[in-house]
Formats: structure tokens, C-alpha cells, sequence
């Protein structure tokens, strides 16, 4: 298979109680990749994914660690079983950190205990019920800006989430967010709902888990890319280490900008994407977004088979 290919990497919202404990019974690769990201956050992160109970693995300080740790042993048995070597990698937010694993840059047991850092700062960055998040469907990147600017009123609310095929996902204060619920709708906008999420990422109000973030990054070694990773800040390929840290800490309070980072895929020339990790979210929006890109999800033997047959 010569076919250019990129690896997409999911975040936070796609994890599921049963993810990875398929992989870690059938291939003794993702069941190591458990095993060493339970050792190194002192706790069995594992049980959590595959038993759960749900409302454990949900909190933003067990869901992220959760998603990655799959997600890289997803990766290592998709390694192990096929000849796949992908040109770029990139994730969505939190799976950033997935893409800087598996292109060499971070090792595991460094991104697993970053990301469970960086949960616990998301989750009492903002006490529960002072801000929130919205999906809006149906309106431009350029009409939501409009609507953040409307419905602020002094607060805070901003485009979080710019995630193609016309949803935007707006993060800030409650009562801005859901005034922009409103002033989208009277825009026209098809849908516009609110996110059941403990926290608002990616605005203005996670400033204080950019500086604790900072504090967390600043020990942790970063290693020579061994291949391009799209980053959610600019859209652009990195593959300088001396950026990787300074990126990470933007991305806390900046947008995540998927639509355009699909945009840039394709530009590059690439010809199909393997979404790694519990959940299609990411294959449905690049379905939106670049619908000629074909793009497979791995996430347990069932869909290994369905991607090797694919690649074949």
C-alpha cells in the first residue's frame, strides 16, 4: 500500500466503559500499553476503561488519560499488524498528546501523566456551572464570531471548536453561552445545543490550566518527531521539538482548529486517514469536511479486520 496516509487521534467525549479490553485480551502489545500507563499513574486506569463505572471514566481527569492510553495501544497493534507508516498523524485536542506519542515525540508514561494533570487543572480551573459549552450547527466560522460578540455582554464566550461541515462549538460563561445559543438560533442556525461538559475548554477562562500546564511541561522531555503532527493552534505541520511545548500550552485556551488542520491534509496529498481510538466522531466530521478523503476507524479486532482489509 504507497497511498498517503494520516493517523487522526480523538479526544475528550469519545470514551466508552469496555474501550481497549478487546485489543488488550486478543494482542499482548495493548495489553502492555495498559500496563504501563497504570504503573505510571499509580492507579488501574485500565479497570476504568474496561469496566468502568461510567461516571468515574467521564471526569475530565480519568477520561483523558483513559482515551490516550487506548488509543495507543490501538496504535501498537495497528503497528504490529500491518505495514502501516503514516505520513502525518494529528488529534483532536486532548488527542494532540496521542499524536506527539505515536510520532515519537513524548513517551507514554510522560503523556499519560501530563494529560491526567491537565484534566485535574480543567476540572477546578472553572467551578461547575460558571461556564459551559454549545454546539452550533448550520452557521460560518465567521457568523459564530459575530454571535459570540453579541451575546458576551462583558463575559466571556468564543469559538472553541471549529469543527467543520457547519458546527462550531462555542466554549465561556454560562449565561454568555447560552445567550449565543439564542442569538444563533434567531440567526438561522439549524440546531444549537448545549454540551453536557464539566468545564469550558478552549477560551479565555482556562488561562490559569495554561500556567499550571506550563509548570507541568516544563520537566517532561520532548524527542525528535518521527513524523509531521498537524497541531490544533495553527493547522500547520510541526515536526520542530522546541515547538511541541509552547503549542500544547496555546491550545488550552485557543480554538481547535480540525476544519482547516483536514484542509491541509488533503492539501498535503494525503489519501486516506485511519481514525485511532474509541469512537468514529473524527471519521463523521472529515466526512463533512473533506468527503473524497476516505477515512477507517480502529478502535477493536472487529474494525483492525475492516482497516486491513482496506489497506490491502
Amino acid at each position: 500500500m504507497n497511498r498517503t496516509l494520516a493517523l487522526l487521534f480523538p479526544g475528550q467525549g469519545s470514551q466508552a466503559v469496555g474501550m481497549g479490553n478487546a485489543l488488550a485480551q486478543q494482542y499482548a502489545v495493548a495489553a502492555q500499553v495498559f500496563a504501563e500507563a497504570d504503573e505510571a499513574l499509580g492507579f488501574a486506569l485500565s479497570t476504568l476503561c474496561f469496566a468502568g463505572p461510567e461516571e468515574a471514566l467521564r471526569l475530565t481527569a480519568n477520561a483523558q488519560p483513559a482515551i490516550l492510553a487506548t488509543s495507543i495501544a490501538a496504535l501498537r497493534v495497528l503497528e504490529q499488524e500491518t505495514a502501516v507508516r503514516p505520513a502525518y498523524v494529528a488529534g483532536h485536542s486532548l488527542g494532540e498528546y496521542t499524536a506527539l506519542v505515536a510520532a515519537g515525540a513524548l513517551t507514554l508514561v510522560d503523556a499519560v501523566r501530563v494529560v491526567r494533570e491537565r484534566g485535574r487543572l480543567m476540572q477546578e480551573a472553572v467551578p461547575v456551572g460558571v461556564g459551559t459549552m454549545a454546539a452550533l450547527f448550520g452557521l460560518s466560522a465567521e457568523e459564530v464570531a459575530q454571535v459570540c460578540a453579541e451575546a458576551a455582554q462583558g463575559e466571556v464566550v468564543s469559538p472553541a471548536n471549529l469543527n467543520g461541515g457547519g458546527q462550531v462549538v462555542v466554549a465561556g460563561h454560562t449565561g454568555a453561552v447560552r445567550r449565543a445559543v439564542s442569538v444563533a438560533k434567531a440567526r438561522g442556525a439549524k440546531r444549537a445545543v448545549e454540551l453536557p461538559v464539566s468545564a469550558p475548554f478552549h477560551c479565555a477562562l482556562m488561562a490559569p490550566v495554561a500556567e499550571g500546564l506550563a509548570r507541568v511541561l516544563a520537566s517532561v522531555p520532548v524527542s525528535l518527531l518521527n513524523v509531521g503532527v498537524i497541531t490544533n493552534v495553527t493547522a500547520e505541520v510541526n515536526q520542530d521539538p522546541r515547538q511541541v511545548k509552547d503549542l500544547l500550552i496555546q491550545q488550552v485556551t485557543a480554538p481547535v482548529r480540525w476544519e482547516e488542520s483536514m484542509q491541509r491534509l488533503r492539501a498535503l496529498g494525503c489519501e486516506m486517514a485511519i481514525e485511532v481510538g474509541p469512537g468514529r466522531v473524527l471519521a463523521g466530521l472529515l466526512k463533512r469536511i473533506v468527503p473524497e478523503l476516505p477515512c477507517v476507524s480502529l478502535q477493536d479486532p472487529t474494525t483492525l479486520a475492516e482497516v486491513q482489509e482496506v489497506l490491502a
